[in-house]
C-alpha cells in the first residue's frame, strides 16, 4: 500500500465517521418511533416497517407462586395487534415516547424507549441498509396504590 493511499484514506475517513454515525443516530430513532407512534396510533404499516419479522418482544413475569416466566410475543402478533388498534385508546396527553439510543457498533445497537406504561429496550440492526428492531426487552412501570 502506498504511503499516498494511506494518507488519503486517512484524510477521508474522519470525515465520512461523523456524517456516518448521524445517519446511523437518525434510522435508529426513526425505527424506534415508527415502532412507539405506530403502537400508539394503530399504524400496522408503520410497526411493520420498524421490525424486523423475526422480532421477538419479551417480558419477564411472576407468577404467584414467585416463579418468573417469560412471556413473548413474536413480530407478526405486534403487527396485528396494532392493525387491530394498538394503543390508540391511550390519551394523548399520556403518550410518551422518548427515545434514547444507548450503544451504536458497527450494524448492532441498543436503544431505550420511556413509553407511557412500560419501558422498552430495544436492540437494532441495519439490515439491508437500514435499521429494523430485531429484540425487545420490556417492562412495566410499576403500579401506583390506590
Amino acid at each position: 500500500m502506498s504511503i499516498r493511499f494511506l494518507a488519503a484514506v486517512l484524510v477521508v475517513l474522519p470525515a465520512a465517521l461523523p456524517a456516518q454515525a448521524a445517519a446511523d443516530s437518525a434510522g435508529i430513532r426513526q425505527a424506534a418511533l415508527d415502532y412507539i407512534d405506530g403502537y400508539y396510533t394503530g399504524d400496522g404499516a408503520r410497526m411493520e416497517r420498524a421490525v424486523h419479522p423475526e422480532l421477538a418482544k419479551r417480558i419477564v413475569r411472576t407468577n404467584e407462586q414467585g416463579r418468573s416466566q417469560l412471556g413473548q410475543m413474536s413480530a407478526m402478533t405486534l403487527v396485528m395487534g396494532t392493525r387491530a388498534g394498538g394503543g390508540k385508546d391511550t390519551p394523548m396527553a399520556e403518550r410518551r415516547d422518548d427515545v434514547t439510543i444507548l450503544d451504536i457498533y458497527q450494524n448492532a445497537a441498543s436503544a431505550k424507549i420511556y413509553a407511557s406504561g412500560w419501558v422498552d429496550y430495544l436492540h437494532l440492526a441495519k439490515w439491508n441498509g437500514r435499521w429494523v428492531i430485531v429484540n425487545v426487552l420490556w417492562e412495566l412501570h410499576p403500579q401506583k396504590a390506590p
